[in-house]
């Protein structure tokens, strides 16, 4: 969802017709009785994805400046004057979309678009961009900061993908073995080599389902720390976690809930009869089958999560884990 600003009837017409067509909602000064520009800009920056002004880019820095949090958490924002000459992409130009929203904009009102991102202008993909357009999870910003500083100056960066899915974008050399100054999309921790890991960005594939299993009322501390150290143990990111999957009965478990908001990932529940119909497959325990009419929990979750088993099921204090991968 986009909203849109505008402080003047001029800007009203322009504003209305980037509505229209983006289903965007508007915040026009003309029609609003109490119009508060800060407020109005805390709000829409809240609540859209992307935010237009039409307006100067005073105007627009000056409303936004209160409420930046950073590039990876700011919607884009752009600027569109009120005669109509130019789009501007004023911030998060790659995370925030602010770019590709600037040109959407100035294709819908036949203006020129603005776009002041030096990877850009050079021709080359900077690594968030990379990251927006593949849904990948940047490592750390400061190093993307780096590589798409190394871009600029002309410098080739290596690129390995471990799935071999994305192309090769432009400014980078695929290579097959890692080195430093490259990106490398992957869902591990470590590359477990001599090699600097400072000088290698980490684009995360979010690509791996945890089942699990755990007795009613177990700790949430308790089931975090067998997860997470589970997850470290094999070189798997926590961030890669694409989602949890348990029995229909777990749903409002606490402890898995917990670890839901903290992976950030959904978790989503099968039923008794989706998980009968596979759970032969896999090592069963009788009490789970006397407990809760099936034989086993996380490995059927898995699978029926989409996923390939590639650690099997570990037991631990009246918990169960297994990971696979998408």
């Amino acid at each position: 969802m986009i909203g849109i600003i505008s402080v003047t009837e001029k800007g009203d017409v322009l504003a209305r017709k980037l509505a229209k067509s983006l289903n965007g909602t508007l915040y026009l000064k003309t029609e609003i009785e109490d119009f508060k520009l800060s407020k109005l800009t805390e709000e829409a920056m809240q609540i859209h994805k992307g935010v237009i002004f039409i307006s100067s880019t005073g105007i627009a820095v000056r409303a936004i400046a209160p409420y930046l949090k950073g590039k990876d958490k700011d919607p884009g924002v752009v600027v569109v004057d009120v005669s109509n000459n130019y789009t501007i992409s004023l911030i998060s130009g790659h995370i925030g979309g602010a770019n590709d929203l600037a040109i959407n904009v100035s294709e819908i009102l036949n203006n020129t678009p603005i776009i002041t991102t030096a990877t850009d202008n050079l021709g080359v993909v900077a690594p968030d961009v990379i990251a927006v357009k593949n849904s990948l999870v940047i490592e750390d910003l400061k190093k993307a900061k780096t590589i798409a500083s190394l871009l600029v100056k002309g410098e080739i960066i290596g690129f390995k993908d471990d799935k071999n899915l994305i192309n090769t974008p432009s400014g980078y050399n695929e290579i097959k073995n890692l080195e430093e100054n490259s990106v490398w999309v992957t869902n591990k921790i470590s590359a477990n080599n001599n090699l600097d890991d400072k000088k290698i960005l980490r684009l995360i594939r979010k690509d791996i389902v945890l089942g699990i299993g755990c007795r009613r009322g177990i700790e949430s501390e308790r089931l975090e720390d067998f997860v997470i150290k589970t997850l470290y143990d094999n070189n798997i990111d926590p961030k890669a976690v694409l989602k949890i999957g348990s029995i229909e009965i777990k749903k409002d478990e606490k402890a898995i809930n917990d670890l839901k908001n903290k992976l950030e990932c959904p978790f989503e529940t099968f039923t008794k009869n989706e998980i009968l119909k596979i759970h032969n497959k896999f090592e069963g325990s009788d009490f789970v089958e006397k407990t809760l009419g099936v034989r086993a929990v996380c490995e059927p979750s898995v699978e029926l999560m989409g996923g390939n088993i590639i650690i099997s099921k570990i037991k631990f204090n009246g918990m169960t884990l297994s990971i696979g991968q998408v």
